[in-house]
């Protein structure tokens, strides 16, 4: 096994902590060369997530969304992989992915809204899902509606975090 294959599975988390402390755990875990595709709705715990993956490889943060600038590299402080973060949200297509010239051999790479666009840039890799609010209570998709005030959507929720090795 190598990577994330020992955490392939379902699993709750039921606080922002621990969705951190989880990525820590796969920070840890990751190498260069590893791909970790991230899914999920807005408020799920994609960049919370992926900051605790920067802690355990031990990179320079701070780490935040990189939504305007699509990707951001942050050294290694302890002589390990770099983590290229990703938001590949206003992105249209794979092709655009590829063409900002990402070290995927040299770098831990963590793409946020990446789904359907990392076929062909590595053998195989990680695709973890966050879904907020799955007992019938939200929204499943980014193009919902809440009915609820803006100020509920950053409380507390439990999350179901699914990781997968794809190709399955």
């Amino acid at each position: 096994m190598s990577g994330l294959d020992a955490l392939i599975g379902d699993r709750e988390i039921t606080s922002p902590a621990d969705m951190h402390a989880l990525g820590v755990q796969m920070g840890r875990m990751l190498r260069p060369g590893d791909l970790v595709v991230l899914t999920g709705v807005l408020g799920a715990g994609k960049t919370t997530l992926t900051r605790g993956i920067g802690e355990g490889l031990g990179v320079r943060g701070p780490i935040q969304s990189p939504t305007f600038v699509l990707a951001r590299t942050h050294p290694s402080l302890v002589g390990g992989a770099p983590l290229v973060h990703v938001d590949a949200y206003r992105l249209g297509s794979a092709a655009e992915l590829d063409d900002l010239d990402i070290d995927y051999d040299g770098s831990v790479v963590v793409v946020e809204w990446g789904r359907g666009m990392v076929s062909g840039l590595r053998d195989h890799w990680w695709d973890v899902e966050l879904q907020r609010e799955w007992h019938g209570t939200g929204v499943d998709t980014a193009c919902g509606t809440y009915s609820r005030a803006t100020e509920d959507l950053a409380a507390d929720a439990p999350r179901l975090v699914s990781i997968r090795r794809e190709p399955s």
